[in-house]
C-alpha cells in the first residue's frame, strides 16, 4: 500500500495541472486583451462616467456645485446659441465632408500606382497632415490676411478679386477660408486611406475588365467604386467626426466672430466651462453631442456592414 501512495499523489498533481491548464486556455485571450481592457476602463469608461455625473450638476470652474439631476439638459434644449452653434457644425461637416471625400478619391486614384512619381506625390500631398492643426490653421489665418496675406494677392492678380477681400468679418467667407485650410491640411490622411483601400481590389478583376473592353472610367465606376465602399464609409465617417468636433481652427482663424455666427459645438462648449465657468453645464452639452455623434457612428456601421468586400 505504501509504494503505491507515491503514483496516486503524482496521478492527483497530473490532474490539477490538467485543471491549472484548461483554465489558462480558457481565459488566455481575456489575459491578452487585459492591458488594453485595463487602459479603456480608466482612461476611457471612468472619465466618461465622471462626465455624465458632472452634467448632473451645478459645478463650477472655480469649485463648488450640488447634485441638480437633469436641469441641465432641460436648460440645453432651450439654448438658442447652442443650437445654433450645432447647426454651424452640421453646415460645416455638410460642406466640407464631400470635398474631403471626392478630392481625396481622385487624388488616389491619380497615385495609387505604385511608381516613383506617384509615390513621391503621395509623399508631398500627406505632409501636411503631420503639421499641427493649430500651426497650419495660424498659418493659413496670415495668408488670408487682408493686408500682408498671399492669398488675397494671388487672387486679385488673377482677376478673381478686384480688391484685397476681409475673410473673417463675415460668416460665409470665415467658413469657406477654414475649409480651405482645413482640405489644404487633412486631404492627404483621406487620399492614404483611399489608396489602400484601391490597392487592396484583386488586379485580376480590373484585368479581366480590361480584357472586356471596359474603359478606365468604367473601371472606377463599376470594379474601384463598389469595391471601395467599405473604405468611403471608413474616411467619411471619420472626416464627419473630425468636423463634429472642430475646434481649434475656429478658435484661431475666425474666433467664433462676426458676431458668434462661427461659434462650433465644441467652441459653444468650450465657452461654457472655460469661459463662463460652468463645467456643469458644459459636460451636459458634452453629452449631447457624443449622443448625436455615436447615432450617427452607429448608422455608418450598420451601412459599412452591408458593403461589399473586396
Amino acid at each position: 500500500m505504501a509504494a503505491a501512495n507515491p503514483a496516486a499523489a503524482t496521478f492527483v498533481a497530473s490532474e490539477q495541472g490538467d485543471a491549472v491548464s484548461a483554465v489558462l486556455r480558457k481565459y488566455q485571450g481575456l489575459f491578452y486583451v487585459l492591458p488594453a481592457l485595463v487602459f479603456v476602463v480608466l482612461f476611457v469608461l471612468w472619465p466618461l462616467a465622471q462626465l455624465v455625473y458632472l452634467s448632473l450638476t451645478d459645478t463650477s470652474l472655480l469649485g463648488g456645485g450640488k447634485f441638480i439631476g437633469l436641469e441641465n439638459y432641460a436648460k440645453a434644449l432651450e439654448d438658442k446659441s447652442f443650437w445654433r452653434a450645432l447647426g454651424f457644425t452640421a453646415k460645416y461637416t455638410v460642406f466640407i465632408t464631400p470635398i474631403l471625400m471626392g478630392l481625396g478619391f481622385a487624388l488616389a486614384l491619380l497615385t495609387a500606382p505604385n511608381r516613383p512619381l506617384q509615390q513621391l506625390t503621395r509623399g508631398i500631398i500627406f505632409l501636411p497632415v503631420v503639421i499641427g492643426i493649430g500651426s497650419s490653421s495660424l498659418l493659413w489665418f496670415w495668408l488670408f490676411d487682408q493686408q500682408v496675406g498671399m492669398f488675397n494677392r494671388i487672387l486679385v492678380d488673377i482677376g478673381l478679386l478686384s480688391e484685397p477681400m476681409v475673410w473673417f468679418t463675415k460668416a460665409d467667407p470665415a467658413l469657406l477660408a477654414v475649409t480651405i485650410s482645413i482640405t489644404w491640411k487633412v486631404i492627404g490622411f483621406g487620399m492614404l486611406l483611399f489608396v489602400a483601400g484601391i490597392q487592396s481590389i484583386n488586379g485580376e478583376i480590373g484585368e479581366a475588365a480590361l480584357i472586356d473592353g471596359g474603359n478606365y472610367w468604367q473601371r472606377v465606376w463599376y470594379i474601384i467604386l463598389p469595391l471601395s465602399l467599405r473604405v468611403i464609409m471608413l474616411t467619411t465617417l471619420i472626416s464627419v467626426i473630425g468636423s463634429m468636433l472642430a475646434f481649434d481652427q475656429f478658435y484661431i482663424m475666425t474666433g467664433g466672430n462676426p458676431r458668434g455666427q462661427t461659434f462650433t459645438s465644441v467652441y459653444w462648449i468650450y465657452q461654457n466651462s472655460f469661459i463662463s465657468f460652468k463645467l456643469g453645464y458644459g459636460a451636459a452639452l458634452s453629452i449631447i453631442l457624443t449622443l448625436i455623434i455615436l447615432v450617427f457612428s452607429t448608422l455608418q456601421v450598420i451601412l459599412s456592414n452591408r458593403s461589399p468586400q473586396a
